[in-house]
């Protein structure tokens, strides 16, 4: 199966399907966003990563800065911060340049590595939408970090891919369908940008049927 253009969901979602489905709702579906510290300063960092917009060789490497992706396997399009094409003699070729290469996906993200595999699951989605353009196989990507300043090394195994496609699967289900899953409160919601919009503490309180049929019961 393949998804036609129209059909594209954003690639950097999967961050924050994984993150909170319903956060993923409220932005890609409800189209609803509020900036705080975190999202201000991840933005800072990406406009740093494509300022120069432009292709630059060092050495064997060419350095693709603000790369447009896609897959139509998976339904998703996006832009990679950079991708770095390593000169290989397994490579693929490049219009306009001698020799083949291998291409490695770098996303900047401005905070330090985190134990889950959210950000993991967007690189992956990078390397397979660029596998499927051209015509290649990835085995590992990296993301680097603002706040240590260095890169992680993230291979490309069959659990991750696995994951990315089923993730991106659901996605276009609760899109076609138009729905914003319920909140599902926890500590991290304390960090994310859509708090006062998403009001997590109100799924712990009465529905208006449950806070009626208690004043009626009273009286």
């Amino acid at each position: 199966m393949e998804y036609n253009e129209e059909e594209y969901l954003m690639l950097s979602g999967i961050q924050h399907f994984a993150f909170c489905r319903r956060q993923w709702a409220l932005i890609h579906i409800e189209q609803q966003w509020q900036e705080n510290v975190r999202t201000v300063e991840g933005n800072i960092l990406h406009e740093s990563a494509h300022k120069d917009d432009f292709n630059e060789k060092r050495g064997k490497v060419i350095i693709s800065r603000g790369m447009p992706v896609y897959s139509r396997i998976l339904g998703i399009n996006g832009v990679c911060d950079v991708v770095e094409f390593h000169e290989n003699k397994n490579g693929v070729s490049i219009h306009g340049r001698e020799g083949t290469y291998l291409p490695i996906p770098v996303e900047y993200k401005h905070g330090k590595p985190k134990e889950d595999d959210m950000d993991a699951l967007q690189l992956c989605a990078q390397a397979m939408c660029i596998e499927e353009m051209m015509l290649c196989h990835i085995d590992v990507g990296y993301l680097y970090y603002g706040e240590t300043r260095h890169r992680q090394k993230i291979e490309f195994n069959e659990e991750l891919r696995n994951k990315v496609v089923r993730l991106f699967q659901e996605m276009h289900e609760l899109y076609h369908k138009q729905y914003t899953p319920k909140v599902k409160p926890s500590k991290a919601c304390k960090a994310c940008s859509l708090t006062d919009l998403c009001v997590p503490k109100l799924y712990k309180t009465l529905t208006v049927k449950e806070y009626i049929d208690g004043i009626i019961k009273e009286e």
